[in-house]
This record gives C-alpha cells, structure tokens and sequence, in this order.
C-alpha cells in the first residue's frame, strides 16, 4: 500500500485558506483550528497526481428517514436485533432508536462528560459479547482528559433515562483540546476494541509514540494492549495521525481508516500495525520514505470526513464540510475505481454511516453541531440502499 497509485479526484487549485479543514470540517469558521501549516510537497508532486482510474459503477439511494429530531448526533452502534444507539455530543446522552419505528428512548447521560469545542460524548460501541454482559462503550471528553469507559445497560430498567450503569473507565489519560479530539471506537473482527485519537492541536503529539493523541489505538476489551501490536506494553496501534474519525474493516478484515487534513488533503488510509502516517511532516500523498501514503484523497472542501463503513465491496465515507457521502471501491490495498460522491448539499453535513448488512447503511446528519444549517426535522438518521 506504501505509495500507492490512486486518483486524485480534485483538479484546480488547492484551497490554502486557513481553517478550511479546520477540525471537525467547519465551513468558514476561520482560524478555528488552524495550524501553521508545515513544509510538504505541493500536488504537482504528488506521485499520482496525473493518473487516472476508471469511472465507479453503482449508485445509493435513501429509501426512508429512521429518526428525526437529535441533538448533535455523533456516534451510532448496532444493538442485537437492529435497533440503534445513538451518542449526542453537547448534551452527553445516549438514546435508544427502534429499528423499524423509529421511537427514541432515553437511557441517560453519561457522567463526567464536559462538552466543549469539538469534546463531548463521541464515539460509542456494542460489546461484541453484549448477550451475556450488556456492556456499551463509549469514548468522551471530560475536564482534565479524552477517555473511554463501558457502562452495563439494563434493558429491563423502569426508570426512564437512567438505563446505563456506572462508567468503568478503561482508558484514560487520551490528551483533549478543543479541536481533534479524534473520537470513533469500535470492535474490529479480533473482538479487540480500536480507537481513533486526534492530536488536540499540538501537532508534535502525533510523531511521538508515548503519548496517546495522533493515533489510532488497538487494546482489549477492558483496555490493555495485547499480542500482536508494535510494542507489547502500548495500546498504540499507528501513528502520525492528525485527527482520526472513521474506522472500518472490508471483507479481508483489513483495517481502514478516515483522516481529517489541514489546508489541501483529507485522506482514506489503509492501517499498518505500527504505520507511520505522516503527519505533520506530510498531508496527503508525498511519496516520502519512512511515511504510508493514502489510498485516497480529496480537497478538504469536497470531505472533511468522519465515519466510514464498508458495505458491497466499497468504503463509504461521511462528509462534514464535504456535505455529501464518497463511495471508494476497494481491490486489495487500492482503490478499484475512481471514488463517487452522493447526496451532495441534500441533507448537510454528514457525520456517521454505518453498515447494516448487505446493501443497506444507515446514515447520521451533523447540522445541530454549532456549524451546520440546521433544517426542519435536524438531525436525522437516513437510511440507504445499495445498488
């Protein structure tokens, strides 16, 4: 995958305005954070920069909206038997979604989360063994630090909003900022849970292995590290990451990932144990030595990207200042054809998809987030067919 030949879907000129990826993908919020920006190749020295692949096949279509009316929605998981949960950012809670009718159902707030900025209540995960433990994970920001912890959901419970359990703080000590807190966890195919971090601004974090931030990160069930990461007593998993918030495996059970670039290049890349993605000395492909380039990029105005899935042998992404959802179709460790975007402009900024098996992916909006256009019925999830 090292440097490997994909399209470059923007032609034009590369947008150098500051703050134009600023974080979670805020569309003219300038110097929001901005960082200087480091010394890299410009695209004319991209290695891929004049090649072109083939034009994708396929099409998605949303069939009908699941849910409306949420509150900075941001991370959704999958209970047995399809019904959703849902986190909300600023207001620290998450919400039961029936899969078919749509009805929310509080479950309560999570303790000691301090929204603020681009922190708050993140990503949230099912554990892969929930028939037996009803435990939920979820990764947020409080006063001092980023964490995660699980809390066992009582689904007999009586007590509306007050469902969870106390957090069991599992990882803590993730360093915060009010911008790139990272965010997204999730159970890969090993029953080990991953997590995408974000380098809080501070991009030196994100070259240095013993801290947490600019990373994505592999640990147990209960948090430690284990076999098979680049060191043994390190939850690390890569590094030189700026701001990580998609996490999905395709069909070989390979790893991919979805990063935020700064002024020219968001990125798809595909995940090495203990791959060196670049960051800050490169954005974007640079055919660097000692760095992994991208699979695929785009002008931060066209992605800032959040979740991804995988479904019907494609990477789906979400788009936040993109406003609009890409299609990477995946051969190996490339991309098969040149990317397709959806829906663009249609729903606004786009936050979370995730794949509910076969041809159907459920699809989160992003507009109550204090840098959307909210719309009558925001925020919304959608949910979409595959062709």
């Amino acid at each position: 995958m090292r440097h490997a030949t994909v399209a470059v879907l923007a032609a034009g000129t590369l947008l150098m305005t500051a703050g134009c990826s600023s974080g979670d993908g805020s569309g003219g919020a300038a110097g929001v954070g901005h960082l200087p920006t480091p010394s890299r190749p410009s695209a004319a020295a991209s290695p891929s920069a004049s090649v072109a692949l083939p034009p994708a096949k396929g099409s998605v279509e949303v069939v009908s909206t699941l849910t409306e009316g949420l509150d900075s929605p941001w991370g959704l998981a999958e209970l047995p038997g399809g019904d959703l949960l849902v986190s909300s950012r600023d207001k620290g809670t998450i919400t039961r979604i029936d899969g078919k009718s749509g009805k929310k159902t509080l479950l309560g707030a999570v303790p000691g989360v301090s929204p603020g900025g681009e922190g708050g209540l993140l990503g949230i995960a099912v554990s892969p063994t929930y028939g037996s433990d009803h435990l939920v994970y979820a990764y947020f920001t409080t006063e001092s630090d980023n964490r995660i912890a699980r809390m066992q959901y009582d689904e007999n419970g009586t007590t509306p909003g007050r469902l969870l359990g106390a957090p069991d703080t599992i990882l803590r000590g993730i360093p915060k900022g009010s911008i790139h807190n990272g965010g997204r966890i999730a159970f890969g195919p090993d029953h080990m849970l991953y997590a995408g971090t974000g380098e809080t601004g501070d991009t030196g974090l994100a070259q240095d292995k013993k801290s947490l931030a600019g990373k994505i990160l592999r640990m147990t069930p209960d948090g430690r590290p284990l076999h098979g990461n680049p060191e043994a007593d390190s939850v690390v998993y890569s590094y030189g990451h700026r701001n990580v918030q998609g996490l999905a495996w395709d069909g070989q059970k390979q790893l991919w990932a979805s990063e935020f670039g700064q002024d020219t290049w968001d990125e798809l890349n595909r995940i090495e144990p203990g791959g060196n993605y670049g960051w800050p000395e490169v954005e974007g492909k640079a055919g660097k030595p000692g760095f992994i380039d991208p699979v695929a990029q785009w002008k931060t105005s066209e992605a800032s990207p959040s979740g991804i899935a995988f479904a019907k042998g494609s990477i789906w992404m979400a788009g936040l200042r993109g406003k609009r959802l890409w299609r990477i179709p995946l051969s190996g460790k490339e991309s098969l054809a040149a990317p397709q975007s959806f829906l663009k402009g249609k729903y606004g900024r786009l936050r979370t998809v995730l794949a509910a098996g076969g041809d159907k992916l459920w699809l989160v909006t992003s507009n109550t987030d204090t840098r959307g256009t909210p719309k009558p019925g925001d925020d919304r999830i959608l949910v979409l067919k595959v062709r």
